[in-house]
Formats: structure tokens, C-alpha cells, sequence
């Protein structure tokens, strides 16, 4: 399993982030030489990188300050400059929405070779939302695949940390971030799709990764839902993407986000899935244009399938996370060997949680070849003590 970093018992939000970047050091170090390398295959040196991210430091303040300062922090304790932490929090809206045709020469040279076979894809993430009407089990569950650079598998952590009220949150994420995948100690969940806009970059909104942490501070969807509507109205969103969510009382969501606007997917549905692409409506003119090799609408169609099978069991969420039946463009993805490392996209991590319990299960490997180990959350009324 993932090195797990608790720093909940640390008050002070710019401690919490020096205890995080100390323990998390050689990790954060192992994110700054991928990013850096992806970086430069898009023409974007570090420098330049952590010039462009300063420029999100307006937006994530107006977010919520304390995590500006946490951030601080986590440059502090991983003895790193300000700029290199911000670089890994707004990788996303670093990385043109054309990224994937501004790689490196070898990388370009297999990327061509292998749409030529109809096989390269940097397509990442698969998930399924379960309402608690559609469940076996009676319980709200929220599962994905996180497919990214197999590389980076060796940068993820769990993090235990809290936000400025106390609301405790467990995330896998990779170290630096603030936040990815994760769940809070009022069964608030929320994963990520990356979506890619043509209104990319095109303002210095909220970060993703910021947005995913800010959402582990609501206790519903409902409280989300509104909260999304005043970002939207202020500082607005950097990037497009993807948010699955979930929460304890049932309820299910899918917001689609970027520069331009924001919209829930399906609202009332009682099971949704998403991929790498718009699906809402008002949304579709911002889709950047994708190579005809992605895998985003085929998984996308796999997933659908697997929501049919009602009502929905574990058993049933583990084997859309483990479905292998589109080879190598599947949900579950192994590496391409005969890709650089640099363009290995594989499914790193699984996740599924358990909103209604507060309990979530990880797979570290591609799901498909490792068993779904449950890591604890501390979630309860002692989850503070003797932690610092």
C-alpha cells in the first residue's frame, strides 16, 4: 500500500503543510522530475512552469486561503521553492489541452506508431457513482480507475489531514498535491476525470486539485452544488474536468468544469459513469478536439453497461474496475512496454468508498492484478489524539 502522512492533529494549516512536505520529501521530489519531463515535452521548461502557476495564486486564495497557506507549508517541509509546489497543484492547467501532440521526439515517434495500430491513448480515468436507492447494499458508493503515468505510481500517497473547521479527509493523491481521489469523515466523496476544453488556460481560475481538496470541506453534494455555482461566478475554473461525487445521504452527482462554464450530468440519475470527455449539453462546444484512437467513448460505453446490472454490488463495482475486455484500452489498463516511460499510461491506483460508512478500499497496482486493501480513515471521535 501507499505511504500513509497524518498530519490532522497539527491546528496550524501552514504546519500541517511543513509536516506533509517533510514526511513526504523524497515522494514530492519523485512528482517535480515527472512534471518536469512532461513539461518539457510540451515546450514549457520548470521555470516556465512555476511562473505560469504563481499566476493561479489569486484564484486559490479566493477559494480559501488557508489552503495557500498550507501549500507554503509543503514547499517549506519538502525544501522546495513556493513555485514548484504551485507547478504540481495547477499541473493540469500547466499542460496545454493540446499536450498530447507536443511530446518529445521518441515519445512522438511511438505515440505515431501506435495510433497508426489504434492503440495509443492518453485517455485517463474511468468512474461509477452508485446512489443509495441503486445500491444492494443500501449504501452511497463512489468507485474509479485512475489511469496515469505509470511512473507516478511511486510518487502517491494517502494523506489524513483537515481543513480550517476540522473536518477530517483522507485522499490519495500524489505527493505535493493537495488533494485527488478521496472521502471525508461526513461520507463526502469525490474523484476526478481529466477533461480537456478548448477554453484551457484561458484564465487563472481554481485549480482543479485545489477545487477537489475545497470540495472534502462540504458535508453534501448540496452544499457543493451551491458553492460551485459562486466559483463559477467568481474566480471561475482553470481547467476542464471532471468530478464524480457522492455523499452519505444517498445522493450522487457528476459536475463537468471549465473556463467557461460549469453543469451537472444527469442529475436524479440513481447510478452515473464518466470518462475523459463533455457530456452535458451546454458543454459539448468546449470539447478540445481528441484523436480518433482515444479510448474515452469505449470505456465510456463499457461503463454503462456494468450500470445496467441493478442492483449494484461490491462485487459488481470491483469488476468494471478490473474489466480488461478492450485490451490495452480498457477500463483496466495495463502498460503498453513498447511505449517510452515517459508515455506509459496505465491504471496506477483503484479506489472505491463507501460513503454511507465512511470506509474505502485501494487497489495499488492495476486493479485487474491486486486485491482491493481497505486503509483506514480515522474517522472517529478520538481520530485526533496522539497524532502530532
Amino acid at each position: 500500500m501507499f505511504p500513509v502522512i497524518d498530519v490532522r492533529a497539527i491546528d496550524s494549516a501552514k504546519a500541517r503543510g511543513e509536516r506533509y512536505g517533510s514526511r513526504a520529501r523524497e515522494r514530492i521530489v519523485h512528482s517535480v522530475q515527472t512534471y518536469a519531463r512532461l513539461f518539457a515535452d510540451c515546450g514549457v521548461d520548470w521555470t516556465e512552469a512555476g511562473r505560469r502557476a504563481m499566476q493561479y495564486r489569486d484564484a486559490i486564495h479566493a477559494t480559501d486561503p488557508y489552503l495557500l497557506e498550507e501549500l507554503e507549508g509543503i514547499a517549506q517541509g519538502a525544501k522546495l521553492v513556493f513555485s514548484d509546489i504551485m507547478a504540481l497543484n495547477c499541473r493540469t492547467e500547466i499542460l496545454p489541452s493540446s499536450f498530447l501532440a507536443q511530446l518529445s521526439d521518441d515519445a512522438a515517434a511511438a505515440r505515431l506508431h501506435n495510433q497508426a495500430l489504434g492503440l495509443f491513448d492518453w485517455g485517463e480515468c474511468t468512474a461509477m457513482a452508485v446512489s443509495a436507492r441503486a445500491s444492494a447494499d443500501g449504501h452511497t458508493w463512489l468507485a474509479q480507475n485512475w489511469d496515469w503515468i505509470g511512473r507516478q505510481r511511486d510518487a502517491l500517497v494517502v494523506l489524513h489531514t483537515r481543513d480550517a473547521k476540522g473536518r477530517a479527509i483522507a485522499t490519495l493523491t500524489e505527493a505535493g498535491m493537495l488533494a485527488k481521489i478521496g472521502v471525508n469523515d461526513q461520507g463526502m466523496a469525490v474523484g476526478l476525470n481529466i477533461l480537456r476544453s478548448v477554453t484551457d488556460g484561458s484564465k487563472a481560475g481554481v485549480p482543479v486539485h485545489v477545487l477537489l481538496r475545497h470540495a472534502l470541506s462540504f458535508d453534501s453534494l448540496k452544499a457543493l452544488r451551491k458553492r460551485l455555482v459562486q466559483l463559477a461566478e467568481g474566480p471561475g475554473f482553470g481547467a476542464a474536468s471532471n468530478i464524480p461525487a457522492a455523499d452519505a445521504s444517498g445522493d450522487i452527482g457528476s459536475f463537468e468544469i471549465s473556463p467557461a462554464a460549469f453543469s451537472e450530468y444527469a442529475a436524479g440519475e440513481e447510478v452515473l459513469v464518466h470518462t475523459n470527455h463533455f457530456l452535458c449539453a451546454p458543454l459539448l462546444s468546449q470539447q478540445a478536439v481528441m484523436a480518433s484512437s482515444l479510448s474515452t467513448e469505449a470505456r465510456l460505453r463499457c461503463a454503462q453497461s456494468y450500470s445496467e446490472k441493478l442492483p449494484m454490488t461490491v462485487a459488481t463495482i470491483e469488476a468494471l474496475l478490473r474489466d480488461e475486455s478492450d485490451g490495452l484500452l480498457s477500463v483496466c489498463r495495463k502498460p503498453d512496454p513498447s511505449l517510452p516511460e515517459q508515455a506509459r499510461v496505465e491504471s496506477v491506483a483503484g479506489i472505491r468508498i463507501n460513503c454511507s460508512e465512511r470506509r474505502w478500499w485501494i487497489a495499488p497496482n492495476v486493479p485487474s492484478q491486486v486485491d482491493f486493501e481497505e486503509v483506514a480513515t480515522g474517522f472517529s471521535a478520538t481520530q485526533y489524539a496522539g497524532l502530532a
